[in-house]
């Protein structure tokens, strides 16, 4: 399998996955120059960014470790131009990680909730 494959597997396990948590999935893919918001819901009352990170080897660790500081600076730069462009939403937010595991045969999905720096 591809990489942009296996990321859009991710990223629709882990849509189905917080849906079930109660999530509301308000976007996907919403791009900026340097990158996108994987996914972004509504928690409640609180505006959620949702960066899905997949892997099938633990190779180059686990799919958690890949978010780093660098990445939760474009995904907080991203938010604001986010907000620019779309109108009422909650004023709460917050950034998530999802994990999505597919290196053995049963797949492994892991919500970390309100990640920051």
């Amino acid at each position: 399998m591809n990489k942009a494959l296996i990321g859009k597997i991710g990223e629709e396990m882990a849509s189905n996955f917080v849906k079930k948590q109660g999530y509301k999935i308000i976007e996907k893919n919403f791009r900026i120059r340097g990158g996108e918001i994987d996914l972004i819901a509504q928690d409640g009352d609180t505006l959620v960014y949702i960066e899905v990170k997949t892997r099938t080897t633990h190779a180059f660790g686990l799919p958690e470790e890949s978010v780093g500081f660098h990445k939760l600076k474009f995904l907080e730069r991203a938010a604001k131009f986010y907000r620019l462009k779309r109108k009422n939403l909650p004023d709460l937010e917050r950034i998530d990680v999802i994990a999505v595991d597919l290196s053995e045969n049963e797949p492994k999905i892991k919500l970390f909730q309100n990640v920051s720096l």
